[in-house]
This record gives structure tokens, C-alpha cells and sequence, in this order.
């Protein structure tokens, strides 16, 4: 075997090694942010609720605005709320 395929071969034995202890890592992080909501549940919090808020917190105003409006669009077109005023009628 030549020198090449051994340093490719020891190239990929590194990235795959880097992988699973980040893989291991991230099972780590997800089990205490799992822990964390148990918490939170236990002293009365809603974590579905919460989920929501961290979502929204990722976000930028603009964002969280035309999310907004879309939904309202939808829900209109639903039914499920009313319609703001015609704004042309006043």
C-alpha cells in the first residue's frame, strides 16, 4: 500500500473519531437541555410554551413580523380570526 492511501486512510480515521465524540457531545447537550425543561416543567412552566419562546428569541424582529402577518393572513382566509377593519372604508 502506498504512502498516499495510508495518510488518506489515517485522514479519514481522524475526521470519522471527530464525528462520533461530536455525536457523543451532542447527546450530552440535548440530555441536559432535556433535563432542564423537566425543570422547568416541575416548577409549573409550560414547556411547549417555552420551546415557542426560544424559537422566537433565534429570530429578528423583521422575521418575527412577517411570520406574524403571514399567520394572520392564513387564519383569516380560515375563518379562525376576524378581519382587521377595511382601512379604506374610514
Amino acid at each position: 500500500m502506498s504512502d498516499a492511501h495510508g495518510v488518506a486512510r489515517d485522514q479519514l480515521r481522524a475526521f470519522v473519531e471527530r464525528i462520533e465524540r461530536l455525536e457523543e457531545e451532542k447527546k450530552t447537550i440535548a440530555d441536559d437541555i432535556k433535563d432542564v425543561y423537566g425543570e422547568a416543567k416541575s416548577m409549573g412552566f409550560d414547556t411547549k410554551i417555552l420551546k415557542k419562546v426560544i424559537a422566537l428569541r433565534k429570530k429578528d424582529e423583521q422575521e418575527r413580523m412577517e411570520e406574524d402577518l403571514i399567520l394572520d393572513t392564513y387564519l383569516q382566509a380560515l375563518g379562525m380570526i376576524e378581519s382587521p377593519p377595511d382601512q379604506d372604508a374610514a
